[in-house]
């Protein structure tokens, strides 16, 4: 007797809309038809009633899959809306993007472009529209001269595409004269041995007197690899032990937004011997696992290390310096100040400037020389408290190009 065909409804709820599926056997091999969403009209019974059907043909041997050839897309009209075509542009983009990017670029469309442009035709946006809605959220106020510049080069890059597809004839969102004038705003990063080594220590004294259900969270190793290993907060957070050659020496970054991203980092000595500290401590060690996983070995929250680690840390600092009579550490510290830091550092130990940008995964040189030019009028005294801070006078990371440096002709691009 033949074996009467088996399967089941699949329903996906991660969508905004819930999308239904099919999952049986046919053939003798598994099959999965997808059906469309609640917002498509389909229903749990609409696609029971379809698994009834679908199963009644396979066991004619009439069923045959579907042709997996995506459907073509709806033309957009000659001059669609802004609406309708950043709604384009996502469906079409998203998918490449990261999850953070993502949010980063919807929420920028949802409450800032579309509830300004959304009616907008596409012909109809011009200089002067695009200035309008600049000056519109200045007067706003709620948001920073750089975050409405990151919605204009939104708008810009939306628009490029319409240039592209001949939908308009010039791009009137590209341009400097767009954007908000923003003054920069002054360096913020640990200068001196000592800044480092407070911020360090009163990481250290929080892991110590911490409550027991914190005590997994290892602050001081935390901040000792943003400050000595530059790394962004992404990357400390995806870190792996497998990603940490503890006998090499080198961190090999594999979480990057970008290409340049993708590096090895120097181990400086006095972080490899955080880490080694760390490793022999932690119940999760194995390649696979978190370097600063949760306690059941999830990640970290970007946002939690913010608030429960560095902000902490710069508190119980500020407290022992001032109890010091020292100049407390610098204002608007964050992870990714911690980051220049390590930029710093690296000036101060003689790392040549390219080496520099390797180690930060860095591909525009500017940023690099600016850190030089500051990192050049450092006191020979301050350059041997930070190479004692790292590892001791004689101080040679493995594999660390360590040479003197020309600055004038690194800044001549020479």
């Amino acid at each position: 007797m033949a074996r009467r065909s088996t399967g089941g409804v699949v329903v996906d709820t991660r969508r905004t809309s819930p999308v239904f599926a099919l999952r049986f056997r046919a053939y003798g091999r598994r099959q999965f038809v997808t059906l469309g969403s609640a917002a498509e009209g389909w229903s749990r019974e609409k696609a029971e009633h379809s698994l009834r059907y679908t199963l009644a043909d396979v066991e004619r041997g009439i069923w045959r899959p579907p042709d997996r050839q995506p459907a073509p897309a709806p033309e957009l009209p000659a001059d669609p809306t802004f609406h309708e075509f950043a709604s384009r542009w996502i469906a079409d983009n998203a998918s490449g993007w990261r999850p953070n990017t993502q949010v980063d670029y919807k929420w920028q469309l949802t409450n800032h472009l579309l509830p300004f442009f959304a009616d907008y035709r596409l012909s109809q946006i011009t200089i002067a529209e695009v200035d309008r809605y600049r000056s519109a959220k200045v007067r706003e106020a709620n948001l920073s001269a750089t975050s409405i510049n990151k919605t204009i080069t939104r708008l810009a890059q939306i628009l490029e595409v319409a240039v592209e597809y001949e939908l308009i004839d010039r791009n009137p969102a590209k341009g400097k004269r767009r954007r908000v004038k923003a003054s920069r705003p002054a360096p913020v990063w640990l200068d001196r041995a000592e800044q480092i080594a407070s911020l360090l220590d009163a990481a250290g004294e929080l892991d110590r007197t911490a409550r027991r259900d914190r005590q997994h969270v290892p602050r001081r190793a935390i901040l000792a690899t943003l400050v000595l290993a530059g790394l962004r907060i992404g990357e400390l957070l995806d870190l792996r032990w497998r990603d940490v050659d503890l006998t090499g020496g080198r961190i090999h970054v594999r979480a990057s937004k970008t290409d340049a991203g993708v590096r090895q980092v120097d181990m400086l000595p006095a972080l490899r011997d955080e880490l080694l500290a760390l490793k022999a401590r932690v119940r999760r060690s194995g390649p696979n696992d978190l370097v600063f996983g949760a306690r059941a070995g999830t990640p970290l929250g970007a946002s939690n290390l913010r608030r429960r680690v560095l902000a902490p840390a710069v508190m119980r600092a500020n407290e022992r310096l001032g109890e010091a009579g020292e100049v407390p550490l610098p204002e608007h510290l964050t992870p990714h100040k911690l980051r220049h830091t390590f930029a710093s550092l690296l000036v101060a130990l003689g790392v040549d400037p390219g080496s520099v940008m390797d180690q930060l995964g860095h591909t525009d040189p500017s940023f690099t020389l600016r850190v030089y030019r500051h990192g050049m009028r450092r006191d020979d005294a301050s350059k041997e408290a930070l190479r004692t801070l790292v590892g001791g006078p004689d101080w040679a990371a493995v594999g660390s190009n360590v040479v003197s440096v020309d600055f004038s002709a690194a800044a001549a691009g020479r």
